[in-house]
Order: structure tokens, then C-alpha cells, then sequence
């Protein structure tokens, strides 16, 4: 009971064409996501010492501003992504519903 919609849609080339896409770009944001996050980590668990190291006189150690830059880049990566879905996924979409649902 296979709907012919959906077997015109998954047949559909620019289908296909963001199908690529979508993964390839979540899968580069992934490895992104966790090399950074899992590289400061492993910072923490191999290079305390490093992390310790106080930032002028102040109490404030240079592993604060990495990790605020940790939670930073989670948040640009996931504008990023957003961006891309709402913009470029979002337009492929469009154009194929456009095609194959009339």
C-alpha cells in the first residue's frame, strides 16, 4: 500500500539531490560538534595544568573563556544549520512538493 506521491517524491532527483545534502551537512556538523567538544575533554582529563592557568591576576583561568567558547560554537553551529534548512532545504523541498504533488 504504497502511496504514488511518496514514490514520486523518493524518485525525484532534487529528492535525492537534498537528501545528499542534508546528510553531508549534518554529519560535517556532527564530527565539528564532537571534536570540539570531546577535544576540550580530553583537555580536561590530559592538561589540567593548561586549563589551570590564571588569566592576569585575576582568579579566572584560561579554561573558562574555552569553554564559553564551547557553548559559543554550539550555538553558531546550530544557527548555521538553521539558516541552511530555512533557506536552501527548505527551498528544495518546496520545489519538489511543487513537481510531484499536483
Amino acid at each position: 500500500m504504497s502511496d504514488p506521491v511518496v514514490a514520486r517524491i523518493q524518485a525525484n532527483p532534487k529528492y535525492k539531490e537534498l537528501k545528499s545534502k542534508r546528510n553531508t551537512f549534518g554529519i560535517t556538523l556532527l564530527i565539528l560538534m564532537l571534536v570540539v567538544y570531546y577535544g576540550y575533554i580530553a583537555l580536561i582529563a590530559f592538561n589540567k595544568e593548561f586549563l589551570g592557568t590564571p588569566l592576569g591576576a585575576g582568579v579566572t583561568t584560561i579554561g573558562v573563556p574555552i569553554g564559553f567558547g564551547v557553548i559559543l560554537f554550539t550555538i553558531a553551529i546550530t544557527g548555521f544549520y538553521v539558516q541552511r534548512a530555512n533557506g536552501e532545504f527548505d527551498r528544495l523541498t518546496a520545489e519538489i512538493l511543487a513537481e510531484e504533488v499536483k
